[in-house]
């Protein structure tokens, strides 16, 4: 029998939305944070702006001229203060995230370990060797090596920012101030943001999965990510099988958010405007927690190949083949009843003397 990784972890994400809400928990928390954050600054930083009588006078004349620059003058001397403000928000939120990330992890790997070690007991199968880790394993040392694994994906996430930045740097050569080319600063920018994009999802996949590893078998850093690595070798085709359907089912659901949400926004000019602004948040949430469910479907998939025997995991062996080259079929089941069985006659002792 074979089993499928994908529909089990779809399968798992539906029957227990537990895993689904504690992952919404800290997820919304952590968003939630950064939300408040960036608004309270924000207005904090306006009401420390000193504004004089002449630029608030450049500011009511509504003239764009005139306006940029008030708003350059205003805006003079202070943007030192909200960058080192805003450095150090960061700082503070990258810290939390991680330790919200490594515990949420913890629990959601968990729970998933629990629900596939209890399928496979129920099927009759039990697991050994690289695949049939358990629960019980999971060392004290799983909190340390999830926050350097999460630290490590914050730290790729600044290296992609500034490879943007490098890269913006390197397509403005080819536009200078004397011979503005923007079209081709454009096309030279594009492919080195793709690459940094792709080279950034990876790592940021992998070690997330790394993470799996760090719960399941209480490796240190380096070792869970050399586990994450040999598992993606080991075992291509069912990761590539669940991330290929779980990335599909995302891409179907953003497509589909995009849509609901255009709508609203097309009555924009007719509807009251906090009326759009809540049907764009209500859709826009309900996307996220959808994303996080297919997240938890993935995740479960992934879990559900680590945790599944080989004999599962493996396809089923193709029909026997004849000598004539055609297949060989097992004979159908007989429906009808033997006549001719001893046991079934009517004759006393028939089947002891034959």
């Amino acid at each position: 029998m074979s089993v499928s990784p994908t529909a089990e972890g779809f399968r798992a994400a539906f029957r227990r939305p537990s895993l689904t809400l504690a992952e919404i928990m800290w997820r919304w928390c952590a968003g939630a944070t950064a939300t408040a954050l960036f608004f309270f600054g924000l207005f904090e930083y306006l009401n420390t702006l000193p504004v004089s009588s002449g630029e608030l006078l450049f500011l009511r004349t509504r003239q764009p001229y005139l306006v940029g620059q008030a708003i350059a003058h205003i805006l003079r001397g202070s943007l030192s203060r909200a960058a080192m403000s805003a450095l150090v928000a960061a700082l503070m939120f990258s810290l939390l995230w991680i330790v919200a990330a490594s515990l949420g992890r913890i629990a959601t790997v968990r729970s998933l370990l629990d629900h596939f070690a209890a399928r496979w007991d129920v099927a009759g199968h039990v697991a050994s060797g690289a695949a049939g880790g358990v629960a019980s394993n999971v060392s004290t040392n799983s909190l340390r090596t999830l926050a350097q694994l999460n630290f490590l994906r914050v730290t790729v996430a600044v290296a992609a920012i500034f490879g943007f930045g490098g890269a913006a740097i390197l397509a403005g050569f080819a536009s200078p101030d004397a011979h503005p080319r923007p079209g081709l600063a454009f096309l030279l920018f594009l492919p080195l943001a793709g690459m940094i994009c792709l080279t950034w999802s990876a790592l940021n996949w992998l070690l997330s999965l790394a993470g799996l590893f760090a719960v399941r078998d209480g490796e240190d850093a380096v070792g869970a990510i050399s586990r994450a690595v040999a598992f993606c070798r080991e075992r291509a085709r069912a990761v590539f099988a669940v991330s290929t359907w779980t990335g599909l089912a995302h891409l179907v659901a953003f497509v589909s958010a995009t849509t609901v949400v255009s709508m609203p926004l097309g009555f924009a000019g007719l509807l009251p405007w906090r009326l759009v602004v809540l049907g764009v948040v209500l859709v826009t949430l309900a996307y996220f927690a959808l994303a996080d469910w297919l997240y938890m479907a993935r995740l479960a998939g992934y879990v559900c190949i680590a945790e599944m025997p080989e004999a599962l995991l493996a396809p089923l062996p193709p029909a026997p083949m004849s000598p004539s080259g055609e297949m060989q079929f097992a004979p159908p089941l007989q429906t009808t009843i033997d006549r001719d069985e001893p046991i079934l006659s009517d004759v006393p002792n028939l089947a002891v003397e034959t």
